[in-house]
């Protein structure tokens, strides 16, 4: 072990006993003074809020407890007796896994404050968060702290780490091959709630399917279809699949076709742009793109209307287009322009002489 303070002293007897347990007795004071002192100080700078950081490590420290002080204060102490090698050598590896144990402890308590720090900040930007994803983002980051820890305790012990890894790394494989479905729906959670691609409350299309994100957990998702049932769909294949998010979407196209009769006048059909602009125009929250005579259709002549609605709800837009439609066949209407449904004209020539 590398854990020496110093030469150790060579008396004998009582004396020598007794001056390991004042050194003992000294480290284990001087350590709960600190840690007492340094809480106070930590208590007193956090107490104005402006050192939010000084939190965790108020928490790291509390959690410090006597079995840390007792078994560093009697490695200290014993540096000053005579004693066999295989004894320092006990307690240094206690020393270790104690202070590997405190050490992760600690790790744990920053991870917390970071999870708890990121919850805090999209609850103020108003955003929703998937608390259970945080909380396997957290488990998973605390999981490879302890097994990182354990190795680093176990190369100290003296074993061989590197053919223990080894065959971790076949084992390893095993499972994944066995678990291949199950981690990639985990993986692809990770993903969403990285990438945010979608979250709860948002309007989503996915291949066929479309409705409302209601939950998106650790292997599927649920969504809420405009038919009412609640469809279920693996993490994975979302990941996979092209999806449409409409909740992102900042303003709405609204696109339409018109046909009227051919023997529509000439002088009626250039009005009808005119009438269509002004229609669209006068109302709120849309804005006109275009109008254009756009074809010749087999039974109609047929009007291109294009216009933009400055949101993005659905029935807002369908309340609107309603409203455009009835206005369009009134003002048609006073106009006399017929509106084109689909005729067919037979013409029957007459062959008798």
């Amino acid at each position: 072990m590398g854990l020496v303070l110093g030469e150790r002293v060579n008396s004998s007897g009582a004396g020598q006993y007794l001056f390991a347990a004042i050194v003992f007795s000294g480290v284990y004071i001087l350590l709960r003074m600190f840690k007492h002192r340094l809480v106070r100080h930590l208590h007193f700078v956090a107490r104005d809020g402006s050192s939010k950081i000084n939190n965790p490590f108020i928490d790291i420290i509390n959690k410090i407890n006597w079995p840390f002080y007792m078994v560093f204060s009697i490695f200290v102490g014993i540096q000053f007796l005579d004693l066999p090698d295989r004894v320092f050598n006990v307690i240094g590896y206690v020393v270790v896994v104690i202070g590997t144990y405190y050490a992760v402890r600690a790790a744990e308590s920053l991870v917390d404050f970071g999870l708890k720090h990121v919850l805090k900040k999209k609850e103020k930007e108003g955003e929703d968060v998937d608390e259970s994803a945080l909380r396997l983002i957290g488990g998973t980051v605390k999981g490879i702290i302890w097994a990182g820890a354990i190795l680093l305790v176990l190369q100290n012990l003296g074993y061989n780490v590197s053919a223990l890894i080894a065959g971790l790394g076949i084992g390893g494989v095993a499972i994944g091959l066995a678990l291949k479905n199950i981690l990639g729906d985990i993986f692809a959670s990770f993903s969403i709630y990285l990438d945010k691609p979608f979250k709860t409350g948002d309007f989503i299309i996915v291949g066929d399917d479309k409705g409302t994100v209601e939950y998106i957990g650790i292997k599927s998702t649920r969504i809420r279809t405009l038919e009412g049932d609640e469809l279920v769909v693996s993490n994975e294949e979302l990941t996979d699949s092209r999806v449409h998010n409409y909740k992102k979407l900042e303003r709405r196209r609204g696109h339409f076709k018109i046909g009227v009769t051919y023997d529509t006048p000439v002088r009626k059909l250039k009005k009808i742009p005119g009438i269509i602009s002004l229609i669209i125009e006068g109302v709120e929250k849309t804005k006109l793109s275009r109008v254009h005579f756009a074809e010749f259709g087999d039974y109609a002549l047929i009007y291109e209307i294009v216009y933009f609605l400055d949101d993005n709800n659905y029935k807002l837009y369908m309340d609107i287009q309603q409203d455009i439609n009835l206005k369009i066949l009134e003002a048609f209407e006073k106009e006399s322009i017929e509106m084109a449904f689909p005729t067919q004209t037979v013409y029957l020539k007459n062959n008798s002489l």
